[in-house]
């Protein structure tokens, strides 16, 4: 059996984490039971009630989070020539192609997110290999494949996230940092609740969000009111 640590002792001991909370009281309970010593994040885990075997229950999304991820995010922008300016103008870190490409093909993924156009993905598909289980493919459904990339770069540099249901059922993804006010990981976090109620797939029969936690990098999760629909 694995030891509990001590911070964990002191954090089990600090808060009833069974107790149903309002995202505002979960962010509030995450931030003091966080004892990192770098600004941890603050995740949201959403278990739902469909099942991703089925092509028409796979849940996949896009949120832009109102207070930002925390996070520098590292863009690639895979543009023509006479995109480059553009997207190095809208804030990407890195921009090119054939050059950017080569890299990628002997490693390279020192990026978060890659946006690129869709008249060069017949280039950048064949870097689904290295990319895809690197979570880093461009896809139309997320927004990184696109004609307007300057637009993209802003989003995701401004905190839009993308997430897609794992195959047990659950999403997963960053809503901010521990410093973050209590707030604003709320409201972050219900941005998120919101747009996957959207996603509903027709398909889906029952309790749709079965549960919702809050937790840091290295905390206990704390659970949500699933019926939440606001950030109070």
């Amino acid at each position: 059996m694995a030891q509990v640590s001590k911070k964990r002792k002191e954090a089990l001991a600090k808060h009833d984490l069974t107790q149903m909370r309002s995202l505002v009281e979960a962010a509030i309970v995450v931030k003091d039971i966080t004892y990192t010593k770098f600004d941890a994040s603050v995740d949201i885990d959403v278990r739902l009630g469909v099942d991703p075997r089925k092509a028409d229950q796979m849940v996949r999304g896009v949120a832009t989070l109102p207070h930002g991820t925390g996070k520098t995010v590292r863009v690639l922008a895979l543009v023509t020539p006479d995109k480059e300016a553009e997207a190095l103008a809208a804030g990407a870190d890195f921009v090119g192609l054939d050059d950017y490409i080569a890299k990628i093909e002997k490693g390279w993924t020192d990026i978060d997110v890659i946006i690129t156009m869709p008249a060069v993905m017949a280039k950048v598909g064949r870097l689904g290999r290295v990319l895809g289980p690197r979570g880093l493919m461009p896809n139309p459904k997320s927004g990184t494949v696109t004609t307007d990339v300057a637009k993209a770069v802003q989003e995701v540099k401004a905190g839009k996230i993308d997430f897609k249901v794992d195959k047990t059922g659950i999403i997963h993804c960053s809503v901010g940092k521990v410093s973050f006010d209590p707030s604003m990981l709320a409201e972050n976090a219900l941005e998120v609740i919101q747009t996957l109620g959207r996603l509903k797939p027709s398909s889906s029969k029952g309790t749709y969000i079965k549960s919702i936690t809050l937790s840091s990098t290295m905390s206990p999760a704390v659970p949500v009111d699933s019926q939440v629909n606001s950030a109070s």
